[in-house]
């Protein structure tokens, strides 16, 4: 008798056990039933709202359920990103959002409401390499130039930026602490404000995405000081990279896509797989024509999970270095 009664036990326990395991797969197999929610830690109108709105159209024709963009903004993306880390673990609240939540903001403030450790990552989606750009009154051409000039002149120069926190921020901080140089940080919410007082001409310089800023460049509206990704962009060919004056220096915008914490890994698998399909279609390519398609990224779960942690691990160096905080 005893003996039956450890076989049934143990026959309850492996089938819990199993019924447990099942779950998460019936889950991803059903999933979606309702509608999900992207949210965008940043203003409308930047590169990782546009991609979002993008992305929810073509996965809401896709499964047919209902796909929203939702704009959380404030704090250097923070009060999205407390939102998302609050939401069900179950792929319905998903955020894409550009490097500050994800991987520079646990170094910058002092105390978060989230753990960005805990997200899931869905993919990198997208990459652009930031620009340093100075209006045309600014009495430099390069990045010689323009180091010579603001130190001869400390304080006087300005630097835009889309928000404390921001790799438009740090690449300033970045900027003023290998060249030693005295700049003026004004930080605006988001980044189309701060760009629009650029091209007004109420600040002297700004790092921007070179997507966004290549065609005032075209137009010779503003002045293209350097490059901040490792390579010259085929798309300014003469233009030297920071890194060529300022050995080490590195600055890319890209924009991430992550799931709630405790997303079952069978739902990520299955958004990522929507999400790649979708954007391998021309048409895809063409709706994001504006937003550098030359880097477009489809990356996986685990390729993601990888490129944050290294991330975190570089934007970190600079937040120690330059001893930034946003608190």
């Amino acid at each position: 008798m005893m003996q039956s009664k450890f076989w049934r036990r143990l026959g309850l326990t492996l089938a819990a056990t199993l019924a447990l395991a099942a779950a998460p797969l019936a889950q991803a197999q059903d999933y979606p039933t309702r509608t999900i929610k992207i949210i965008v830690p940043v203003p409308p109108g930047g590169a990782a709202d546009t991609l979002a709105r993008i992305i929810s159209e073509k996965l809401q024709t896709k499964w047919g359920q209902p796909v929203i963009v939702e704009n959380k903004v404030g704090a250097g993306g923070n009060i999205g990103a407390e939102a998302l880390f609050n939401a069900p673990g179950d792929g319905y609240t998903l955020m894409l959002s550009p490097p500050g939540p994800l991987a520079i903001n646990k170094s910058l403030y002092k105390k978060l409401g989230y753990d960005s450790d805990e997200f899931v990552p869905v993919s990198v989606i997208a990459a652009n390499p930031n620009v340093l750009l100075a209006h045309p009154k600014v009495p430099a051409n390069n990045l010689r130039e323009l180091i010579a000039y603001a130190k001869a002149n400390p304080g006087k120069l300005n630097y835009a930026s889309s928000g404390a926190g921001s790799t438009t921020h740090l690449a300033g901080e970045l900027l003023k602490f290998m060249a030693g140089l005295d700049i003026v940080h004004i930080p605006y919410k988001g980044g189309p404000p701060a760009y629009a007082d650029l091209m007004a001409g109420q600040v002297d310089l700004m790092f921007q995405g070179l997507a966004t800023a290549l065609p005032q460049i075209q137009e010779k509206k503003l002045k293209v000081i350097a490059v901040g990704g490792e390579k010259r962009h085929p798309a300014l060919p003469d233009v030297p990279t920071m890194n060529e004056g300022l050995p080490g220096f590195v600055s890319v915008s890209w924009s991430g896509l992550v799931a709630s914490p405790k997303t079952p890994p069978a739902v990520v698998a299955k958004i990522h797989a929507a999400i790649a399909e979708a954007l391998k279609r021309p048409e895809a390519a063409r709706d994001i024509k504006g937003l550098d398609v030359r880097d477009l990224i489809i990356g996986t779960p685990a390729d993601a999970v990888r490129f944050t942690r290294e991330e975190k691990a570089r934007w970190g160096g600079v937040i120690r270095s330059t001893g930034t905080t946003a608190d």
